[in-house]
């Protein structure tokens, strides 16, 4: 692969980053065992297969032109090995130990002189399941890519009634939505704008958003350990379209109802009274066209009230409806999420000089972030090892404790809680008030079906 500068939001993700604050994504993908497949033969089923990977072979370095600029250039000294390792869980409960050791992967920076992903093969004595936690730097990789990559390192299965040995390699699914950067109103005054119209609409928005007393109480909001801890649960992804179809809207429209009302009978349940203004989410959605290449990121993002105030589900659900009915009609171009419009008519070096300041004005504008992660719909597995379920994971902006990330897979919703480890310690607890909150909201319509356990 040629050298290929940094998109102008890849580079805003690249400088944002620091040793104390990373901003690398994850997932972390569970397998049921099947006999004969050791440990090593996954491991190096990885290894050969991350590096078959063009994108996982280049590495993130500075050019003289433009100033201020970076590109992608092909890492000559590039060895596999320094990006996939194995960890031998203790004995025990999987998940609990998985989900402990993914937290603690999470909160180590990528070097940045290695092409920027790592890959753990996570597995314990005994034939009981194993994870593979993937670490992918924002710069290299949005939904598409992301999963692109993914489509590249696991098989995917052939629909039923093919065989369930058969595989194929299917074109992956383009996603709707991923984590954009907290690129605030600094970069505002920077730089030369392509669309002025545009970006001084989107720019006023955003002044307008900003909120300039930050004096929050609430968990959500936290001055940065550097730690990471993540939780995980799962919901029915048939009992969400049920209710959608109840209650009209979109399943992202329940989902997001269902983690306001989890935020609320947690902050209660841990004695924290709700705040004073309901937190404001950060929803991204991306604004690549339908079979467009993957070069680099193209996001933007809705801001959204979550109605933790409201006690009633169903007004809730009502409350996030409209609100996210106001933001598509406004769309992804308009309005004050979408930051990430200016950051992509910036020079590099807007960048480079503006980044720890955009990184430390997120909470301006939000307080949490809620992404989606759509997967490919067929069915995935690693050397004939069918895949249970896949976390995702998304990146804290600084001054935050809290981003939620959810996928669907096999008829689930895997939903991904990555948390500062100092301030949440309790994020557990928020994982089963995600559960109870979809079972409780659908308790309000007859013919309730059963809802799964959290995982």
């Amino acid at each position: 692969m040629s050298t290929e500068l940094l998109a102008p939001l890849d580079l805003a993700f690249w400088h944002l980053e620091t040793d104390a604050h990373p901003m690398h994504l994850g997932a972390l993908a569970v397998f049921d065992p099947v006999a004969g497949v050791a440990p090593q033969d996954l491991l190096e089923l990885l290894g050969a297969r991350a590096a078959a990977i063009p994108r996982l072979r280049m590495r993130v370095r500075d050019v003289l032109l433009p100033v201020g600029g970076a590109a992608w250039f092909n890492d000559k000294d590039f060895d596999v090995q320094r990006h996939v390792g194995r960890v031998v869980l203790p004995e025990g409960d999987f998940m609990a130990e998985a989900t402990r050791l993914a937290g603690e992967l999470m909160e180590r920076p990528l070097g940045r002189g290695l092409p920027p992903w790592r890959m753990f093969l996570l597995d314990s004595a005994g034939d009981g399941p194993f994870a593979v936690l993937v670490k992918l730097h924002h710069a290299l990789a949005d939904g598409m890519r992301a999963v692109a990559i993914g489509a590249g390192i696991f098989d995917q299965l052939a629909p039923t009634g093919t065989g369930r040995g058969a595989v194929r390699r299917r074109a992956p699914v383009p996603p709707r939505t991923w984590l954009p950067g907290a690129y605030a109103a600094a970069g505002m005054a920077m730089g030369r704008l392509g669309d002025v119209g545009r970006a001084l609409g989107v720019g006023a928005s955003v002044v307008r958003a900003s909120r300039f007393d930050l004096r929050s109480t609430t968990a959500l909001t936290a001055r940065s350990s550097g730690t990471r801890r993540l939780a995980t649960t799962e919901l029915d992804a048939g009992t969400v379209q049920w209710i959608r179809r109840a209650e009209g809207g979109t399943a992202n429209d329940v989902l997001l109802a269902v983690i306001a009302g989890a935020l609320r009978r947690w902050m209660l349940g841990r004695g924290e009274a709700l705040p004073g203004a309901d937190p404001r989410a950060l929803v991204p959605v991306s604004r690549r066209r339908p079979g467009a290449a993957a070069a680099g990121n193209r996001l933007s993002a809705y801001l959204l009230g979550l109605p933790v105030n409201e006690p009633d589900a169903r007004e809730r659900l009502r409350l996030v409806r409209t609100g996210m009915e106001r933001n598509k009609a406004a769309g992804p171009l308009r309005g004050a999420g979408a930051v990430a419009v200016l950051a992509d008519q910036l020079p590099p070096l807007a960048h480079r000089f503006g980044a720890p300041l955009a990184g430390n004005a997120a909470r301006m504008l939000f307080d949490i972030l809620v992404t989606s992660v759509p997967l490919p719909r067929s069915a995935l597995s690693l050397g004939g090892c069918p895949l249970r379920a896949v976390y995702p994971m998304a990146p804290l902006a600084r001054g935050q404790s809290l981003a939620v990330a959810l996928s669907t897979y096999g008829g689930r919703v895997q939903v991904g809680l990555v948390a500062d480890g100092k301030a949440l310690p309790d994020l557990d607890q928020l994982a089963f008030a995600v559960h109870d909150e979809l079972h409780d909201l659908h308790d309000l319509h007859t013919l309730v079906p059963t809802v799964p356990t959290p995982a």
